[in-house]
């Protein structure tokens, strides 16, 4: 069998009602950490290109959706913290190349 977890079904009410939710909040933790991935992305994409003026408003996008992710717990604290830290470590290295 591929997947484990799917010979263990819930029978009792508690049990299939915590399935339920447990559908509905991974549905709703997926959109929210797909959206701070994508925003990274972007950010990433426009600091290797050199656009920094988009880059710096993607970057702040970024650390938004970033910050939102933490908030609401789909994302650690900690996890936030760290991906805005590289990320504006990136920025700021591309900045100062393209200053110096």
């Amino acid at each position: 069998m591929a997947n484990p977890q799917a010979a263990k079904k819930a029978r009792k009410r508690s049990g299939l009602k915590a399935k339920r939710q447990n559908v509905r909040r991974r549905a709703r933790n997926r959109v929210v950490r797909m959206t701070a991935r994508t925003e990274i992305k972007q950010a990433n994409t426009l600091i290797a290109a050199g656009q920094l003026a988009e880059a710096e408003v993607a970057v702040r996008q970024a650390i938004r959706a970033l910050d939102k992710a933490a908030e609401k717990g789909v994302i650690k604290k900690n996890n936030a913290a760290r991906r805005k830290s590289r990320l504006m470590k990136k920025f700021n290295q591309a900045k100062a190349t393209m200053t110096a």
